[in-house]
C-alpha cells in the first residue's frame, strides 16, 4: 500500500474556493496510485474565536476544557472537507483525533504525542481511499481531547507519516517553499530547494514560521521525506532532506527572527549550589520553556542571572520565580523587559568553517546594534537584541552572508 501524506493549513481551507483547490491536489495523489491520508487545520481565523471564547468566559480558562473546544476548528474542516470528497464520487470518512487514536500526554495546549494506532489506519485505508484526519488533536492518558499547541497539525502529519511509513508527507500552506528569511522584511529573501532536517529545526526553534519545530523533530528522527509547498501554485516547494556532503560547502542557509522573546533578570541571586535547580526546575514543572541562559561572575555571594521566556509565558515565569524567593533568596531582585527579539544565522556549513560569529558581530556593531545575550550552537549563533532593531539586523545579516544569491543547493522536488 503506498500511501501518500497531505497536510493543509488554515488558510488552504478557509473557504468553500479554498478547499476546492485542496480536492485538486488530493485527487491527483490518488491518480498517482496513492491511498490519501489527509490532515486539515481548522478554517483561518477559527482557533483564535474559539480561544477569544475562552478568556471571555473564563479569566483564566481550564486547558483541559479549552482543549475541548479549541478542537472543534479541526472537526468542522475535516467534516466540511470530507463532504466534498464523497460529492465527487471518493470514498472518503473524517476521523478525530481520538478515533485513530493519537494518544498524547496530559499538558493540554501543547500535548505531546505518545503513540499512533496505526494497525486501526490501515484497516480504515483498506476501506477507505482518503482518510481525512483532524491535525492538532489527540486523547489524554484520562481520556480526554487533548491539543498539540500552535502549528500542530503540522506535527500530526509528520506523526501520521512516520507512523504509517508514508512515501512522502506533503505539507501545504500559504507560502511556496522555506525562503533564507522572511520575504516581507528582506526583498532579496530567496526560496531554498533543499534544506537539512537540523537546519529546519534550527530554524522552527528559532522563529521561522513555516514548520512546528516537534514535526521537524519527528521527520528527522523517523526520516520522513517533508516537502513544503504552496496549495494555491503546482511549483515545487521546499525539501526536508538528511544532511550531504554538498550542503556543507554553503555557509549559511537562513536567519531566523524570533519576536516572541522576553528577557527575566535575577539580581543579587545567591551563588552556591541549588540555587538555579530551585529557579529552573519549578518552570519546567509549570511547562514553561527556557531559552537563552547566562549568569555573571560572582560578587560578594552572588550573583546575576538572565534568562528568556516566550513572552506569553512572562507572566507565569515571574509569578513562579516571585514564589521563590523565600527560599533563601530574600533579597533577589526580579526585573523583566519583553521588548526585545532573537535574530539567528543558521546552517550546516557553520560546523566546517571558522569565522561566522564575528562577521555576525562585527556587521551588528557597524549599525550600532547592541548584543545583549548571545547563544551557540554547531550551526547556529543568535543574538538577543533590542525589538526596534529587528528588521534592520535580519537584512543586515542577510545582505552580509550573501544569501540573496543564487546558491547551489541540489535540485527541487518536482
Amino acid at each position: 500500500m503506498r500511501i501518500l501524506v497531505q497536510k493543509f493549513g488554515g488558510t488552504s481551507v478557509k473557504d468553500l474556493a479554498c478547499m476546492k483547490q485542496v480536492l485538486e491536489k488530493v485527487k491527483k495523489g490518488l491518480h498517482e496510485g496513492f491511498k490519501m491520508v489527509v490532515i486539515l487545520s481548522a478554517r483561518a481565523g477559527d482557533t483564535n474565536r474559539l480561544l477569544a471564547l475562552c478568556n471571555e468566559y473564563s479569566p483564566n480558562p481550564d486547558a483541559a476544557e479549552c482543549d475541548s473546544l479549541v478542537s472543534t476548528g479541526e472537526q468542522v474542516s475535516t467534516a466540511l472537507f470530507t463532504m466534498l470528497l464523497k460529492d465527487d464520487g471518493i470514498k472518503a470518512r473524517s476521523v478525530l483525533g481520538f478515533q485513530v487514536p493519537i494518544t498524547t500526554n496530559d499538558a493540554y495546549g501543547k500535548a505531546r504525542i505518545s503513540s499512533i494506532d496505526k494497525t486501526q489506519l490501515h484497516r480504515l485505508l483498506a476501506e477507505y481511499e482518503v482518510l481525512v484526519i483532524a491535525g492538532f488533536q489527540g486523547i489524554s492518558p484520562s481520556g480526554r481531547i487533548s491539543t498539540l499547541g500552535r502549528g500542530g497539525s503540522d506535527t500530526s502529519a509528520v506523526a501520521l507519516a512516520a507512523a504509517l511509513d508514508a512515501f512522502r508527507c506533503d505539507i501545504y500552506t500559504d507560502v511556496d517553499g522555506v525562503y533564507t528569511t522572511d520575504p516581507n522584511i528582506a526583498s532579496n529573501a530567496r526560496k531554498l530547494n533543499r534544506i537539512t532536517y537540523d537546519e529546519m529545526l534550527e530554524m522552527a526553534s528559532m522563529g521561522s514560521k513555516v514548520l512546528e519545530i516537534r514535526s521537524v523533530e519527528f521527520a528527522k528522527k523517523y526520516k520522513v521525506p517533508v516537502h513544503v509547498r504552496s496549495t494555491f501554485s503546482d511549483a515545487p516547494g521546499t525539501m526536508l532532506i538528511q544532511e550531504d556532503k554538498k550542503m556543507e560547502h554553503v555557509l549559511v542557509s537562513g536567519i531566523a527572527l524570533d519576536r516572541d522573546q522576553a528577557r527575566i533578570t535575577l539580581r543579587n541571586c545567591p551563588d552556591k549550589p541549588g540555587v538555579s535547580a530551585g529557579i529552573f526546575g519549578p518552570l519546567s514543572e509549570a511547562n514553561v520553556t527556557v531559552d537563552m541562559i547566562v549568569q555573571n561572575p560572582s560578587r560578594d555571594g552572588v550573583t546575576d542571572m538572565t534568562f528568556t521566556v516566550a513572552r506569553k509565558e512572562l507572566k507565569k515565569a515571574l509569578s513562579i520565580v516571585e514564589s521563590t524567593k523565600p527560599n533563601g533568596m530574600n533579597g533577589m531582585e526580579v526585573m523583566h523587559d519583553s521588548n526585545v527579539c532573537k535574530v539567528s544565522v543558521i546552517g550546516v556549513g557553520m560546523r566546517n568553517h571558522a569565522g561566522v560569529a564575528a562577521k555576525a558581530f562585527d556587521v551588528l556593531f557597524h549599525e550600532n546594534i547592541n548584543i545583549l545575550m548571545i547563544s551557540t550552537s554547531e550551526i547556529k549563533i543568535s543574538c538577543l537584541i533590542e525589538e526596534k532593531y529587528a528588521e534592520l539586523a535580519v537584512r543586515t545579516l542577510h545582505d552580509a552572508f550573501n544569501l540573496g544569491e543564487e546558491q547551489f543547493e541540489g535540485e527541487p522536488e518536482k
